[in-house]
């Protein structure tokens, strides 16, 4: 079996955690590989590994059985955009706080792996966002390296401390409305447990088939998310006081101009997300946030 294994930065109490997947992978006879960062990582930690290579390129990672995400939910989105249209499943590891996508604990590793190897195990589709512009850019210069898609969220936001901007939103070229805001996310399912359930955004079972469009800060009360199938083109023009808005895709941002046309739509891949057969999102949604707890105490 081939597995790659990526992460981004750890501190040094989680050294002894990193290891020990090592280890465990090494006795279930893996063909081990490091992503460069995972690589990069492990050395500023002084942690050496034996018998694992480095994935130089995209023709190698596509020879993989899996991609195991070591972080919090930030590494993971991380992971799909290094995975990309590569669809290679992926397991993710928490070592951070919320772990609503890297759902496995980190002193669960070694069960994780004999799960793994035992294939006990499902492989859920979750749909991605895709990012459309006018921009003629050659490659070097495409907005995100290139990878223009997203398992969370698009955002469009203002800039710093400016006044708030105007984003004048058509559903598969239909007028939908003209928001007066900070800025405007639309939503995947995987996303409703993020930036958009923070600003008062539904929450959506991953299954589902839908974006959720919600405002930021808006100055119309009256105005609230709306949730659309996942097979609408929402296209975007903007206005605002300042020349250039923010623009995001998960963790990743950018400043472009405000003539710049946008459009979002559903990916044409998915991102593949393994999950095991105790995992449930409705355990993870009561967990994470607390339902069920009589806080009046």
């Amino acid at each position: 079996m081939n597995i790659t294994v990526h992460g981004l930065n750890f501190e040094k109490e989680f050294a002894p955690f990193l290891e020990q997947l090592i280890t465990v992978l090494q006795s279930r006879r893996a063909n081990i590989f490091l992503s460069p960062m995972f690589q990069k990582a492990l050395q500023n930690l002084g942690v050496t590994v034996s018998g694992c290579e480095v994935i130089t390129t995209s023709q190698e990672l596509s020879v993989m059985d899996f991609v195991i995400s070591v972080g919090g939910d930030g590494t993971l989105l991380d992971t799909v955009s290094y995975v990309g249209a590569l669809e290679i499943p992926m397991i993710g590891i928490n070592t951070g706080r919320m772990g609503f996508l890297a759902t496995i604990a980190q002193e669960d590793i070694e069960k994780a792996i004999e799960v793994l190897f035992s294939k006990q195990f499902t492989i859920e589709d979750r749909t991605l966002i895709s990012l459309d512009t006018d921009l003629q850019l050659d490659k070097s210069m495409r907005l995100f390296g290139g990878t223009a898609f997203g398992l969370n969220e698009f955002t469009i936001h203002k800039r710093d401390t400016s006044s708030m901007i105007t984003v004048h939103t058509y559903i598969d070229g239909e007028y939908l409305n003209s928001y007066w805001a900070d800025g405007l996310i639309v939503s995947t399912p995987t996303g409703s447990t993020g930036y958009s359930l923070s600003c008062g955004g539904p929450l959506i079972s991953p299954a589902s088939k839908n974006f959720v469009v919600t405002p930021v800060s808006p100055h119309n009360l009256n105005v609230r998310p709306i949730v659309v199938p996942d097979d609408s083109v929402i296209s975007f023009k903007i206005e605002g006081r300042s020349e250039k808005f923010l623009i995001s895709l998960d963790s990743r941002s950018t400043a472009v101009d405000a003539s710049v046309q946008l459009t979002v739509r559903r990916e044409k891949f998915v991102a593949k997300l393994v999950k095991f057969y105790d995992y449930s999102f409705f355990d993870t949604l009561r967990q994470k946030l607390n339902w069920g707890y009589d806080m009046r105490n």
